[in-house]
């Protein structure tokens, strides 16, 4: 079985699941190539396949077809966001994210679920967790603690079964049946944003202006050249902070607009989400 037949069988009994699935490359970004220019600020409305986790379906039909039109990839991805979010727990490069989750939860008095986890190559874990309805968790990375990255509305998992550079993603032995938990409520709290002190606008901006702001910072990331993605994308995102702080812009909405655009240019979703952490701590003027 080639790795493009594995990833298509694994992502349909992830439907089967009810989870909503879409082809990714070796590099685990989307597969499936974009059918606008760089700088375009559409997320799907055109109707057309080719926009990342956007592209998402829990329709095998719909599926099969996202995987005939990428017949180089090897893996896919897991919506998050909605009902479900994930725990990426990362162990490379001296980080330990398993043991900064156990710390995590001794401190705040949870207890880590036996969920659905997926080993992950470089020998961390991807845990599934369940959230209400109505709540927006927003992607991190590091925020929790070092190796702890959190997927939710607007990011996406490695499902298992898919097959990146470094390696498989196989469902845990002991515990890759076991359904998905609830997120204990104290970690909930944990992944759900600080609230923002609210400041007087210096100017009431309207709400179209503000998404016109929004996809000119993202068109700024789509365009950047090689060798200054980063550097672009941190100025991009210092740019949007300072719109939040205002009261301007959404965080989620502009953490998952900044991501998205930065994985379409190549970075990994953890690249781009620490550096757009980053430029949020250090709070650099607009």
């Amino acid at each position: 079985m080639t790795p493009w037949e594995k990833a298509l069988r694994s992502a349909l009994c992830a439907i089967e699941r009810e989870h909503a699935v879409f082809p990714l490359s070796i590099n685990k970004t989307p597969s499936v190539r974009s059918p606008h220019d760089k700088g375009h600020g559409c997320r799907g409305q055109c109707g057309k396949p080719g926009h990342g986790v956007h592209d998402a379906t829990t329709d095998p039909v719909y599926a099969r077809h996202l995987f005939d039109l990428s017949p180089r990839a090897t893996g896919y991805g897991i919506a998050c966001g909605g009902r479900m979010v994930g725990l990426d727990l990362d162990r490379k490069n001296g980080v330990n994210g398993v043991e900064e989750v156990s710390q995590l939860a001794t401190r705040h008095g949870f207890q880590v679920p036996r969920t659905v986890t997926v080993c992950t190559p470089s020998g961390g874990f991807h845990l599934w967790l369940s959230i209400p309805d109505g709540v927006t968790v927003p992607n991190s990375a590091g925020r929790l603690g070092p190796g702890i990255d959190v997927r939710g509305t607007g990011g996406y998992l490695v499902g298992p079964g898919s097959t990146g550079r470094a390696g498989e993603y196989a469902l845990h032995p002991q515990r890759g049946q076991v359904g998905v938990q609830a997120a204990p409520a104290e970690l909930l709290k944990l992944m759900l944003p600080k609230p923002v002190a609210q400041r007087i606008p210096r100017t009431q901006v309207a709400p179209d202006t503000a998404s016109r702001a929004l996809d000119g910072l993202v068109r700024v990331v789509l365009t950047a050249p090689e060798g200054a993605r980063n550097d672009r994308l941190y100025w991009a995102a210092a740019k949007a902070w300072a719109h939040v702080g205002d009261g301007h812009m959404g965080a989620t909405e502009v953490e998952a607009a900044l991501v998205e655009a930065a994985v379409r240019q190549g970075l990994t979703a953890g690249e781009a989400m620490r550096t757009i952490a980053s430029a949020r701590r250090a709070g650099v003027p607009a």
